[in-house]
Formats: structure tokens, C-alpha cells, sequence
């Protein structure tokens, strides 16, 4: 997990964003453990605090479970669950935006399939 913080997002939440994107992206799959809290908060220098913040915040969300006394696990369909989240969140937020873009500089979907590397022609 390599990890830049920026100053505009509590740390916690960038945490948090970077185990989400791992779940997405298919690096941690269901079953798999998180790293631990001592060693996430030594490898990136964070107070322990921070890292349980952001685990506990996968916690409430049912992402991760905690296994008393072994460490946290991805839950069983927390990816489909995480992309259906997404999906749905990129829709209504940032597809409107998107779409007005495209609308603005005189695009045509014709053009920006063509314009993207793999896409069907």
C-alpha cells in the first residue's frame, strides 16, 4: 500500500479511500486480512488512533469485520457492494458534471469512443 497524503482530507479517510480502492481494484478479496493496525501506523509513520479510525469506519460500513484477537477481514460482497456504491454515486455526482462538460466543448459521443484507447469503434 503506498500512500501520499494531501492536506485537503482528514488521514484517516485517505485511509480509508486507499482500502476501498484495493477492494475495487481486487487487491484485498473477501476473506483477506487488513494489514494490522501497529504495522500501517509504523510503516506510514500515523498515530495508531488514525489507522483504527479508518478500520473502524470499514467496520460500520460492513466492509471488514473484526475477528476478536486475529485482526480485521474484508466480509463476504464487500466489493459488489463497494460497486454498486460507486456506480451509483458516480452517476448521480459526477456524471452530471461530465455530461455538461462534454455539452459545453461540443463533443459527440462518436468522437470521445474514438478518442479512448480499447473502445469499440
Amino acid at each position: 500500500m503506498s500512500i501520499g497524503w494531501n492536506d485537503n482530507t482528514p488521514i484517516y479517510r485517505q485511509l480509508k479511500d486507499k482500502v476501498i480502492g484495493m477492494m475495487l481494484d481486487g487487491a484485498l478479496k473477501a476473506g483477506d486480512a487488513l494489514p494490522s493496525v501497529r504495522n500501517v501506523a509504523a510503516e506510514y509513520q500515523l498515530n495508531p488512533i488514525t489507522v483504527s479510525k479508518a478500520y473502524q469506519e470499514l467496520v460500520d460500513d460492513n466492509l471488514v469485520e473484526k475477528r476478536r484477537g486475529i485482526g480485521m477481514y474484508v466480509t463476504e460482497g464487500a466489493s459488489e457492494k463497494l460497486l454498486a456504491s460507486e456506480r451509483q454515486r458516480f452517476v448521480r455526482e459526477e456524471w452530471p458534471a461530465m455530461i455538461e462538460r462534454i455539452r459545453r466543448l461540443g463533443l459527440d459521443i462518436e468522437q470521445l469512443l474514438r478518442a479512448v484507447p480499447g473502445a469499440p469503434a
